[in-house]
């Protein structure tokens, strides 16, 4: 990957990139990252077939001893919480926390992947850069902070032997250079309510994309008329770094105030119980837990539940 950038013109990035990189995976910068490590090292040593299926699971086939299957089981759980799937690993279902294939479902008849290199900004284990390559994407580069989604990432890489030019980085966005102009396609999804400056984050996507590049945004909304906002008090649905939830009203004007035009709404859906639940694969609480258990309607603080909006919109040409 990086020498892909550095033969793109971002040299500079590239080195930047690997520097901070290096420095992130550090043994003693998480506790657990040498355990998985380990795991990863022992992984069988199987080489399967990696592809994404039509009914949303990726999934690692080919030929496997009953015992194997039975130990990479064992391996696989060593890697949980899952949260971003289904996976199929060798037969062996991983019933991810997220019904991602729902989400992906959503949008890709929205964008534009043949041929096209991809952001995949807060990509989790990057389960939707392979559903990307199967449509056609020559590249993705996915970003994310937790070593474990970066570790989940590299488990099916290993286990399919695979080589194709999909990578995850253990970093955020606020590695993005102002103005990279480096993809076609930058993808955000589950990360703009996160941010405590959505302008920003707006304005740092913008900057990763090529003139008339576009964008693919899904974030927490509210179902009101008008450019509305909540700002909770504390948490929500018990998450602690929840900053801003606009109406798709404000969303829009926001996104046309950070360098894009052609933005269009392609989905509006509320999270339900079947979408986020606990699994076997993902056992702490999920969204039941976060709902006031008298009225699905509103979270467990009496906040509007969750509503997520899919919008697409194009980096204008200036």
């Amino acid at each position: 990957m990086f020498d892909w950038l550095r033969e793109a013109g971002h040299g500079a990035w590239a080195d930047q990139l690997l520097q901070a990189c290096h420095q992130v995976i550090d043994v003693n910068g998480h506790g657990h990252l040498e355990h998985w490590r380990r795991c990863w090292q022992a992984l069988p040593e199987i080489c399967g077939r990696l592809a994404a299926a039509d009914d949303g699971r990726v999934a690692v086939n080919g030929p496997i001893a009953a015992e194997v299957r039975d130990q990479l089981r064992s391996d696989l759980m060593t890697f949980r919480p899952w949260r971003k799937g289904p996976f199929d690993c060798f037969g062996i279902h991983i019933d991810t926390e997220w019904r991602s294939d729902w989400k992906w479902n959503r949008m890709r008849n929205h964008v534009e992947l043949r041929d096209r290199t991809v952001l995949d900004v807060g990509c989790g284990n990057g389960y939707f850069g392979w559903h990307m390559l199967a449509a056609g994407a020559s590249r993705v580069v996915g970003l994310d902070p937790f070593l474990l989604f970066v570790m989940q990432h590299e488990v099916i890489r290993k286990l399919s032997r695979s080589d194709v030019p999909h990578d995850v980085l253990p970093l955020g966005d606020d590695c993005l250079p102002k103005r990279l102009h480096a993809f076609d396609v930058t993808v955000s999804m589950g990360v703009l309510y996160h941010r405590t400056s959505p302008i920003e984050h707006l304005q740092s996507l913008s900057g990763s994309l090529k003139r008339d590049g576009q964008l693919v945004l899904e974030t927490l909304v509210i179902d009101a008329k008008g450019e509305q906002l909540l700002m909770p008090e504390g948490r929500y649905a018990k998450m602690r770094n929840v900053w801003f939830i606009p109406s798709v009203a404000l969303l829009t004007k926001w996104l046309r105030r950070t360098g894009f035009h052609e933005v269009k709404v392609v989905n509006m859906t509320a999270t339900t119980t079947a979408e986020q639940r606990s699994t076997e694969w993902m056992a702490f609480e999920s969204l039941a837990d976060f709902l006031d258990p008298e009225d699905s309607s509103k979270t467990i603080e009496g906040y509007p539940a969750p509503i997520r909006a899919m919008l697409t919109a194009r980096r204008k040409q200036i």
